[in-house]
């Protein structure tokens, strides 16, 4: 039987009750461990159902996630992901442009990653690198940053009027939270990859962020393709908010298939060579 999901855009699939019972918090106002993986299940469950929808009737979806470094987009990004299938729903994100590719029109290296049909496509950060992270550390000209603003938002109507679903999450942090991350990245040696130069002279340039950030909203955030703030000095609360947002914009209904009866092997005449030909790996565990 098909259901509709339009609930979860009614109701968000949420009782509020339920949301806001105290028990569901720790005494500083965070989510308990329990509730938030309840509740993230739950979300990658429908997840699974969206993936289903949007193949089998060839939608193409394009998720934009920006924000300042360790904002959590990488998370969101991993949970989203978790149970849901490569195939369908796959992350992009682009190194530094090689010399060839900054010889190009700027949304050109962009271009070949947008979903095809039956496809999710995840932005670990875009082509807003050119109104952020460019502008902020002077590795664009004034002249190509304001020729950005002025073509980014038609560049992003053409893509909705095409038939691409749009959605591009802010991920919003604060000063002191993002130091706390970075000092939390520093002392963990298995995370220190994370903590690069950029990251910290961006740390240190937070006030050109916020108003490359500002900026960037003045002339992107458009009816067609608007922007989506997402308060992220809690991560847990973000990835929910966020993956709950996407669940309630994009229209789909359950068409999950049925359990398949697994087929018996076949029988035929083999016989296989010695297993001493073969070379394994050293049983340690």
């Amino acid at each position: 039987m098909v259901k509709s999901v339009h609930e979860w855009s009614e109701r968000g699939h949420i009782d509020p009750e339920h949301s806001a019972n105290p028990e569901h918090y720790r005494e500083d106002g965070g989510l308990k461990k329990k509730f938030y993986e309840s509740e993230l299940a739950r979300m990658q469950e429908e997840l699974v159902k969206l993936q289903y929808w949007v193949s089998t009737h060839g939608l193409r979806v394009l998720i934009i996630f920006e924000g300042r470094g360790s904002a959590g987009k990488g998370g969101v990004i991993k949970r989203i992901s978790e149970r849901t299938s490569p195939r369908i729903v796959r992350t992009a994100a682009l190194p530094k442009p090689t010399e060839r590719e900054q010889t190009q029109w700027y949304f050109q290296r962009y271009v070949p990653l947008l979903p095809s049909g039956g496809e999710i496509v995840l932005f670990d950060r875009s082509w807003y690198n050119r109104s952020n992270v460019e502008w902020v550390m002077g590795f664009c000209t004034p002249e190509q940053h304001e020729e950005f603003l002025r073509t980014c938002p038609e560049f992003e109507r053409m893509l909705v009027r095409s038939g691409i679903i749009l959605l591009k999450y802010w991920f919003s942090i604060s000063y002191d939270e993002q130091e706390l991350r970075f000092e939390a990245r520093n002392r963990e040696p298995l995370k220190r990859w994370k903590l690069s130069d950029m990251d910290l002279e961006e740390h240190r340039r937070y006030v050109r962020y916020s108003m490359a950030k500002d900026t960037t909203f003045q002339y992107t955030d458009v009816k067609q393709a608007p922007w989506y703030v997402v308060p992220s000095d809690d991560k847990k609360r973000a990835r929910l908010n966020c993956i709950s947002h996407i669940l309630s914009s994009i229209p789909y209904q359950d068409i999950v298939p049925d359990p398949v009866e697994i087929p018996e092997r076949s029988d035929e005449p083999y016989i296989r060579p010695p297993i001493q030909d073969q070379t394994f790996i050293p049983q340690i565990y």
